[in-house]
């Protein structure tokens, strides 16, 4: 992989923040600040896919034959049916 060399402007408090934190775990500042790269990059990317509805399926033998043919409105009657008013 290759590497690039570049200058960045920290805020000293955060600086000292980032390095208290790196040494804590045993690790370098530049493991740290790529690690929160890739994060907000992932997260950026994420953020910028279109909604996907994730398949949420399970064994059975499909729908009910009694509410084959109900209509949402008679669905939720029966959902309800006997819970109060």
């Amino acid at each position: 992989m290759a590497m690039a060399k570049t200058t960045l402007d920290i805020s000293d408090p955060l600086l000292r923040d980032a390095k208290k934190l790196a040494a804590r775990e045993g690790t370098t500042l530049r493991a740290l600040v790529e690690q929160g790269l890739r994060k907000v990059v992932a997260d950026r990317n994420r953020r910028n896919q279109p909604f996907q509805l994730r398949k949420v399926s399970f064994g059975g033998d499909g729908l009910n034959p009694d509410f084959a043919e109900a209509g949402w409105d008679r669905i939720r009657d029966l959902t309800y049916e006997g819970r109060g008013s």
